[in-house]
């Protein structure tokens, strides 16, 4: 059993949503640091994907420094960087540039916006920050 709920749809790749869900189990404090990620073979056979595609996604957590591989452990979740690199900040900051804009064009005000943040914020962390 995974460790985090994933349902995958069509629609959109399988790599895409596992390295979503993982990533959204880990930054939300669900699969806190240290605890166990699954195998490729465990990934591919839960989810039934390509082994190759589980491969590319524990790989892709690891490149995002989500995820360490432990020499006799295996794959865990890492701890929580402290520090934002420039790359990081300039992929938050095009990520809110996309959020802005898909706002502006359905209509939201930006203290709509900024409510929905909020929510979604206390919805994922809680009173954690």
């Amino acid at each position: 059993m995974l460790p985090f709920l994933i349902e995958l749809q069509t629609g959109d790749s399988p790599f895409r949503q596992v390295v979503y869900a993982a990533t959204r189990a880990i930054v939300s404090g669900e699969m806190p640091a240290g605890s166990a990620f699954p195998s490729v073979r465990e990934l591919s056979q839960e989810l039934k994907i390509n082994p190759n595609t589980a491969h590319k996604i524990v790989a892709e957590l690891v490149r995002e420094r989500l995820l360490e591989v432990v020499p006799g452990v295996g794959t865990v979740v890492a701890r929580p960087s402290t520090d934002v690199s420039q790359a990081q900040r300039r992929s938050l900051i095009a990520a809110i540039e996309a959020l802005v804009i898909e706002a502006r064009r359905t209509g939201a005000t930006k203290s709509e916006l900024t409510a929905m943040i909020t929510d979604q914020w206390k919805q994922l962390f809680g009173a954690k920050t």
